[in-house]
């Protein structure tokens, strides 16, 4: 792929107009109505200039359904596919949020950029990095946005982390520890998407470990990944008794699992970075440890939370030296008067209508899926594997 400066990017922060123009709405459509895209909707009922007028999932009537739940009238749902709403011209769309399930990420983001059409995509990016380069391809064709529905990238505290790591205090980053988990928390209350093979593709890595990657990825200046000794496991998932399935379908989901229900991995950085990485949906622990982010001036520490989510859990903490003496120097929570997903959604829609860049542009969170791409091949083969990102 081709180097990319880094000018312009590392002051990246959730900028959004603070007076919004609602003379022109911007006609938006859903595909895939799943859990995920009730956060989307709602996020979208906040923006006085967004208008959602269509919705399409390949499940019959769940489009009409989602939309009169959330009390949105006039807009269409009576399509087959998400190419059938995509074609229909009268729609105008302006923009789509996919909220498909993970294998289902690329082709909608596909044929929806081919169609003129800026696209949110929601996290993972896909489930391979063959499919996230043929997503770029397409994104690089059509000339319209891609953004990537990362909204911990809006925290202010996630932003300080990279301020810190690009002020210099740090010195020479050389090492990473990063991860996060939960006890028991494989997402099953929605039904088995998250679960099955043939719909989610990956499990906790795409959950949850594209967060923890892009919270440490982001803020060491997205340096490429160069190789991966990876490891998964589905000790949790696959067993019958786990206790945090209903009662009524431990056997059922057990046999249905498909998916790594923990992961870790050891990754070389462009740069001279080692990157020392595990996340978990269920574990024998309350939490794999803290994020640490070591360099030759200091080390910072970010606490863990008990369920990760993409955010920090308590104060930060900077160990450096301070006139020879050694100094630890505390870093209060900023606190947030947004939430993030309307934050996510709301950079959005000004960079649709402003026509400026992606707030999460896809060839960073290209590296993100090269290294769960490339935990997965490590882990089927058994030893350390090359990441090779082709040309886009």
């Amino acid at each position: 792929m081709t180097d990319r400066s880094m000018a312009g990017l590392n002051n990246l922060t959730a900028k959004t107009e603070t007076k919004i123009d609602t003379s022109k709405k911007l006609r938006i459509g859903i595909i895939g109505c799943g859990w995920i895209a009730d956060a989307h909707m709602n996020a979208y009922k906040n923006q006085p200039d967004a208008e959602i007028v269509a919705a399409c999932d390949l499940i019959p009537g769940k489009a009409a359904a989602f939309l009169k739940k959330h009390g949105i009238e006039g807009a269409k749902t009576d399509y087959a596919s998400h190419k059938e709403m995509l074609d229909d011209k009268s729609l105008q769309l302006d923009a789509v949020s996919v909220c498909t399930y993970n294998r289902q990420h690329a082709e909608p983001t596909i044929y929806a950029l081919k169609s003129g059409v800026n696209v949110l995509l929601e996290k993972p990016f896909t489930v391979t990095l063959d499919e996230a380069v043929e997503v770029m391809r397409a994104e690089k064709e059509s000339g319209k946005l891609l953004s990537l529905g990362f909204q911990p990238r809006m925290d202010k505290n996630m932003q300080q982390i990279r301020k810190i790591c690009q002020s210099g205090e740090l010195g020479q980053i050389y090492y990473i520890q990063t991860g996060g988990g939960r006890r028991r928390g494989i997402p099953t209350p929605f039904g088995t998407t998250f679960i099955r093979e043939e719909t989610a593709g990956i499990g906790a890595l795409g959950d949850i470990g594209c967060y923890s990657l892009d919270m440490v990825l982001h803020a060491v200046g997205d340096p490429k990944p160069l190789t991966v000794s990876g490891y998964k496991s589905d000790f949790f998932g696959k067993c019958p008794t786990y206790c945090g399935y209903p009662a009524d379908k431990k056997e059922e989901y057990a046999k249905t699992f498909g998916v790594d229900d923990f992961a870790a991995a050891f990754v070389r950085l462009e740069g001279g970075i080692i990157l020392d990485f595990r996340i978990s949906w269920a574990m024998n622990l309350d939490t794999p440890g803290d994020t640490i982010i070591l360099g030759t001036k200091g080390g910072l520490r970010i606490p863990s939370t008990e369920c990760w989510n993409g955010t920090v859990g308590g104060p930060m903490k900077l160990y450096h030296e301070v006139a020879g003496l050694q100094t630890v120097t505390e870093i209060p929570i900023i606190p947030m008067d947004k939430g993030l997903f309307d934050l996510k959604i709301r950079t959005f829609l000004d960079a649709c209508k402003n026509g400026t860049g992606a707030p999460v542009p896809s060839w960073q969170i290209l590296y993100n899926q090269a290294i769960i791409d490339g935990i997965a091949r490590s882990s089927a083969a058994g030893r350390e594997v090359d990441i090779v990102i082709p040309e886009i």
